[in-house]
C-alpha cells in the first residue's frame, strides 16, 4: 500500500481489530487490556476519538485513542495508546491514525491533548515538553517523556497536574 493510509473512527465491528493490533504491537496484553477498560468507561471514553488507519480492504491495522482526561482542573484529552501491527510499523500508518485522532478532537471542540510517549516521536505532531507549560504528573517520569498540545492557538495549555482516567492508574 505504500505510505497512503485513510484513517477512520472506529466502528464496533473494529473493536476486536483494534484489540489484536494493542496485542501484537506491545510485549504485554497491559495496553490492550487498557483500551478495552476506557471503551466501558462513560467518563472516559468519547465516541468518534479511537481513530483507525485502514489498508486496502478497510482492515485496521494501527490505532491511537484519545480518552478524557484532566490538567488541574480543565478538561483535556490524553493520547494512549498508539499501536501499529508490527509488520507495518514505519509506513506511516501510526502517524495517520494519529494526525486524524488530533483532527478530530479539534472538530469536537476540544482544546488540549497531553501524551507520555517517545519524545523524539510526538514533536512531529506539534507536541512539546509539558513542564514548560506547568504541566506535571503525580508520578515520575522523564521530563521530555510527558507532553502536551494546544488544538487552539487561542487557548493556551493550562497549568496544573494531569488527572487521567481510573484505567491508567496513576
Amino acid at each position: 500500500m505504500g505510505n497512503t493510509w485513510i484513517s477512520r473512527a472506529e466502528t464496533c465491528a473494529d473493536i476486536p481489530a483494534v484489540r489484536d493490533i494493542n496485542l501484537a504491537a506491545f510485549p504485554t496484553p497491559a495496553e490492550a487490556d487498557l483500551v478495552d477498560a476506557l471503551r466501558a468507561d462513560p467518563a472516559a471514553w468519547i465516541e468518534g476519538l479511537s481513530l483507525v488507519a485502514v489498508d486496502e480492504a478497510d482492515r485496521p491495522v494501527g490505532h491511537a485513542l484519545l480518552t478524557r482526561c484532566h490538567i488541574g482542573t480543565a478538561p483535556a484529552l490524553a493520547l494512549a495508546p498508539c499501536a501499529v501491527r508490527p509488520e507495518l510499523q514505519r509506513t506511516g500508518a501510526g502517524t495517520a491514525a494519529i494526525h486524524a485522532a488530533l483532527a478530530a478532537a479539534r472538530a469536537r471542540g476540544e482544546h488540549h491533548v497531553v501524551v507520555l510517549g517517545h519524545p523524539a516521536y510526538y514533536p512531529r505532531f506539534g507536541f512539546t515538553r509539558a513542564s514548560d507549560h506547568g504541566i506535571r504528573l503525580t508520578v515520575d517520569v522523564p521530563d521530555n517523556a510527558l507532553m502536551a498540545l494546544s488544538l487552539d492557538a487561542g487557548r493556551p495549555l493550562p497549568g496544573g497536574t494531569v488527572h487521567y482516567a481510573a484505567a491508567f492508574g496513576i
